[in-house]
């Protein structure tokens, strides 16, 4: 195989290589596909919706877009999250199933703790175990081995309840909650998460214009 050949499988390799956002709630490591993530920001107070199950925490005006909020820790039948400077908020954008239409929903989740951004092969990531596991199975994709720890892959659209908080959202927008609501200021949303983090949500492109 020539150089060039060899290069340039080792280019497709890398594309195909999964990455995924780990972060942590308590002691505990978890990790999302980062094709879902759209940014990383800093905790902002969401306003509560009434008639709400406890996970979901509320609503924040994102850049003049609704976006509901959960709580993971208390989705996984903890109690809330009791934040912290570290605390921050995840925004994914997921596909849903909507009143017979697959729609792209935009949704915010809170977390202890933003690590870092990993590339976790296929083959290292083992069934989720049929018990003895601290939270829901079915809430778990896989267990991925990282360096000799165990880290939770998360199916997002069973752990989001994306259907249930997507009504939200729309209850919420045709409200008056947000009025009066601070906007959010995108700089320094990713300054808790470490710089491989931020440059993987944010992009190549993104971070040479700062």
């Amino acid at each position: 195989m020539s150089q060039a050949a060899a290069v340039h499988r080792d280019e497709v390799l890398l594309e195909d290589q999964p990455q995924y956002l780990t972060f942590r709630i308590g002691r505990e490591e978890f990790a999302i596909g980062i094709v879902a993530i759209r940014e990383i920001m800093e905790y902002v107070d969401p306003t509560e919706v009434p008639m709400t199950p406890d996970f979901i925490r509320g609503v924040i005006n994102l850049r003049g877009a609704v976006v509901p909020v959960i709580d993971l820790c208390a989705r996984f039948g903890r109690e809330q999250t009791d934040v912290s400077r570290k605390t921050c908020i995840v925004i994914l954008e997921v596909e849903v199933e909507y009143e017979e239409e697959t729609v792209r929903q935009v949704i915010g989740v809170i977390v202890d703790e933003v690590s870092q951004v990993l590339e976790i092969a296929a083959g290292e990531i083992e069934p989720p175990p049929r018990f003895g596991a601290r939270i829901r199975t079915e809430f778990i994709s896989g267990m991925a081995r990282v360096d000799g720890r165990f880290v939770i892959v998360l199916d997002v659209q069973r752990v989001l309840d994306v259907e249930e908080l997507a009504a939200v959202a729309e209850v919420a927008a045709g409200t008056e909650a947000l009025e009066g609501g601070d906007e959010f200021d995108p700089e320094g949303a990713e300054a808790l998460a470490d710089d491989d983090a931020a440059e993987a949500v944010r992009g190549p492109e993104a971070s040479a214009e700062d």
